[in-house]
């Protein structure tokens, strides 16, 4: 991509695909979705978008889907992944309106047909949304049961030539452990796709992540709940995990105390 079509201020990608987790938004409630989170969340996402970003962005339905988990009980598991489906499209609407009433133009693309709410997903026509400023929403995963919305997020990475995949999570990025539950887990601030794979250190699942592999797609991991961290992150600063595929860089690197 040519100097003069790179965003304002800096930034080191044009064009990202953020996959959010349905649990981020649960905030500090035991189930559905808060509304301080989606703010926050608006404040950033418009903040990036204004300096010239095209973003894409994945959402799952783990906030509204485990409220029913219950329900789910002796489902078959494509009935129950419909569902989760249905529940991806009630977070994309609640995160679209957030995105409108911070100012920003979005649409929302669903794989499921409903017309009087999303449109289809269309790659070109998704393209051509982000090439207007559009913050587009992809909802309802892949539209196929036995996939994660993660899989989703890196099919649809791929199919609008998204530069980076960035994960959002609740935690600081890629560790050797779980960091909530191991306190010396120690954070990986740049580690090879394969050394993932290898330590089984589950940065997506292995659909998704082998969707990135055979791109060579890069993916940040990253605190989505620390105000600010989307631009650093797109601005190159030092945030989160780089999970990349540069056979000449060290596998791993370990952040120095």
């Amino acid at each position: 991509m040519h100097e003069e079509q790179r965003p304002s201020g800096g930034l080191r990608y044009k064009r990202a695909l953020l996959k959010l987790s349905g649990e981020a938004l649960l905030g500090r409630q035991p189930y559905g979705i808060d509304e301080d989170v989606l703010a926050a969340y608006a404040v950033d996402i418009k903040q990036v978008v204004e300096l010239g970003i095209e973003l894409a962005i994945v959402i799952g339905g783990g906030n509204i889907f485990r409220g029913v988990n219950n329900a789910t009980k002796g489902m078959t598991r494509a009935h129950a992944d419909y569902m989760g489906m249905l529940a991806t499209m009630i977070n994309a609407m609640a995160l679209q309106d957030a995105l409108e009433q911070a100012g920003l133009q979005t649409r929302l693309q669903s794989s499921i047909k409903m017309e009087q709410i999303a449109e289809p997903f269309i790659r070109r026509r998704a393209m051509r949304h982000l090439e207007k400023g559009r913050v587009v929403i992809f909802g309802s995963g892949t539209g196929n049961p036995y996939f994660t919305t993660d899989t989703a997020a890196a099919l649809r990475a791929l199919e609008i030539d998204a530069e980076v995949l960035l994960k959002g999570t609740r935690v600081d990025g890629v560790f050797t452990a779980d960091p909530e539950k191991d306190p010396q887990a120690q954070h990986l601030p740049k580690i090879h796709g394969a050394e993932v794979i290898r330590r089984d250190l589950r940065v997506m699942d292995m659909t998704a992540f082998t969707l990135c592999r055979e791109a060579r797609q890069p993916i940040i991991v990253f605190n989505m709940n620390e105000p600010g961290n989307l631009l650093r992150v797109l601005r190159g600063d030092p945030i989160g995990t780089l999970v990349h595929w540069n056979d000449a860089a060290p596998a791993v690197e370990v952040a120095r105390a």
